[in-house]
Parts: structure tokens; C-alpha cells; sequence
């Protein structure tokens, strides 16, 4: 099938926001953003050797999970998922039914929340590359920052953190099996942005929100400093799955606080406003945890203090840097 073929095929039968005035046919999209609200776009690319491989990732949870990994960005935002466009790199040995199956899976979590297609773009190449970018709507000055943190406040994650690393590493590992093995394959390859909890947190001036896409030291790491205030974290409170228990203390350290790409939310929040945490978690089915709090920092930098075992160090960034 050639370019334009397919891009016939994606094009969207109908378009679900009527603020797009012209979609996928013409040089490039248009859309009206709706008064009183601001625009906010992310961007991820995933390239084929370097952040995932065929042998762990059908082409249909590439797919979900690249689009997923931008909602995780619009989340901790604040913002509604509205559009988003799609450029691909397609190396010639992809068949059709591959390059199919890579839409339909992000076209499986886009319909979750009503998001259309807009465009993107479509070239030849020697590796699958795949680049996404995201619009959504959040409401003016209700942006949520990383730099929003206040000392005083409550730091809070949602979800458990490592499964999706330790998906990854049963999949390398492929003659090394656990109980609940499907549970961490499918957070690995399909996971869950906290977009309807962080939305349901809008009624709140201040909140602090980042998502963990390179593990929760690095993002916790990147609150502080964007802050300018210290985050004390206990180890002991970090939500996990009981298997990631059972592991080596060595092994665990390295898929909770380093492991990354579990697209959950840690965010900071006023004590005196926690209880509007806990209802948008009930209301949304999210497992949330207090797992510390912000002082004003010791130093010249913001930092992470980690507290185990009645000791407490500097919790350094360890996740996944890019360009290094």
C-alpha cells in the first residue's frame, strides 16, 4: 500500500470535537480552542533497538504505549486529551498488517478519551521510528507544574511503582517466570495515565504533579529542583506489588526507584487539601499513598532525601538519561 492509500485508510470517519475545522486532507490541520482554556502539547518517540525491540513488543502495544506515554505527560499537566498526530519511520521488511496493527493500538487507547486523529507524517527508512505528539485543553492558570511544590506540603504517588521495568525484564528474561507475570507484561506494554485523577484534582489552585516515566528518583529529583525545596521520601511507604517484595533488596531498589516508564503520577499537595487527593482516587479507581513530605532545602539545589531503616541519603537521579 502506498502513502497515500494509507493514509486514506486512518483518516478518521468523523471527527469527535467540533473545534477541529479541518482534519487529516489538506496541508495541515486546524482546530479553534475553546474559550478560557489554555493548549498544551507533548511529544515522545520511540526508536526501534533503542527504546524497545520486536521480540518484547508487538507492533499493536508499540502502538498503545507510545500514545499512552504522551497521555502520562498531558496527566500530570492537568489536561484534557484532545488530538494527536502520528510521524513513522517504516522500514521496508514491515508488512501492511504491522503498520495496521501500530495504529489500531493507539487508536484503541485514543478512543478512551475521545481523541482524534489529525495527522502526522509517513517515510521510509532502516528502523521503525515512531513519533507522537499531543494536544489537550486544560483550564487557564490551572496548569500543573512541577515547580508547584511547597514546604509543608505532602508528597503522594499513585499506583505501584517497578512493574512495568520488571514486565520488561521477564520478557528478556524469558526462562525466568513469576506469579502474576501477565500483571507486569501488560503494565509494561499497556499502561494507564492518571488522566481522569489528575483531572478530577481541577478544583485545586496549587498542585505539584510529574510523571514517572524515568523512574520515580529522577522525577522526584526533578520536583526538588524545579521547586527549590527538599523532598523526604520513606522507602518503606512506596506502594509496590507484593512479588516486587520478594525480590532482592539490590534487585527492587533498581525496578521501584530507577525502573521507570510506569507512567504513574508523584505529585506534592497542602496536608490541608489531601482529602480532595484521596476522593478524585476513589472517584477514579486510583490507588494513591502519602509517601512523604517538602521542607525548604539544605543546600543551594533542591534535593531528594531517602529514608530506610532509620538512615537517611541523598537519593541521586538513577533512571533512564537520555543523549548520555
Amino acid at each position: 500500500m502506498d502513502e497515500f492509500s494509507f493514509i486514506k485508510s486512518i483518516k478518521p470517519r468523523f471527527y469527535h470535537h467540533s473545534s477541529v475545522q479541518k482534519g487529516i486532507g489538506d496541508d495541515a490541520a486546524v482546530f479553534r480552542p475553546p474559550s478560557g482554556m489554555d493548549m498544551v502539547t507533548a511529544t515522545d518517540t520511540m526508536v526501534e533497538h533503542v527504546h524497545f525491540r520486536l521480540t518484547t513488543m508487538e507492533p499493536y502495544h508499540l502502538g498503545y504505549r507510545v500514545l499512552a506515554a504522551n497521555l502520562s505527560d498531558l496527566a500530570a499537566m492537568g489536561s484534557i486529551p484532545v488530538f494527536y498526530l502520528v510521524s513513522i519511520v517504516v522500514p521496508e521488511s514491515w508488512k501492511d498488517k504491522q503498520l495496521r496493527s501500530v495504529y489500531n493500538g493507539m487508536k484503541e487507547i485514543a478512543d478512551q478519551y475521545h481523541m482524534d486523529l489529525l495527522g502526522g507524517d509517513t517515510v521510509s527508512g532502516d528502523r521503525f521510528v515512531i513519533s507522537v505528539t499531543v494536544i489537550g485543553f486544560v483550564e487557564r492558570d490551572k496548569s500543573r507544574y512541577r515547580r508547584h511544590a511547597r514546604d509543608g506540603d505532602v508528597v503522594f504517588v499513585t499506583g505501584t511503582l517497578g512493574d512495568s521495568a520488571f514486565g520488561l525484564h521477564l520478557l528478556t528474561e524469558r526462562s525466568f517466570s513469576v506469579e502474576a507475570q501477565d500483571h507486569f507484561i501488560n503494565r509494561h506494554r499497556m499502561p494507564t495515565p492518571r488522566v481522569w485523577f489528575s483531572r478530577k484534582l481541577k478544583q485545586l489552585d496549587r498542585v505539584c504533579l510529574n510523571d514517572i516515566s524515568d523512574g520515580i528518583s529522577s522525577e522526584a529529583n526533578e520536583i526538588a529542583e524545579a521547586s527549590g525545596v527538599d523532598l523526604h521520601i520513606d522507602y518503606s511507604q512506596l506502594p509496590m506489588h507484593p512479588q516486587l517484595k520478594k525480590l532482592s533488596e539490590t534487585n527492587q531498589k533498581k525496578f521501584v526507584l530507577a525502573g521507570g516508564e510506569d507512567f504513574e503520577l508523584i505529585g506534592t499537595i497542602s496536608e490541608h487539601n489531601w482529602s480532595v487527593v484521596e476522593e478524585a482516587a476513589r472517584q477514579t479507581n486510583t490507588i494513591v499513598k502519602k509517601i512523604g513530605f517538602v521542607r525548604r532545602k539544605v543546600a543551594a539545589e533542591g534535593q531528594v532525601f531517602l529514608y530506610e531503616n532509620g538512615k537517611k541519603q541523598v537519593l541521586k537521579k538513577q533512571g533512564y538519561i537520555h543523549l548520555r
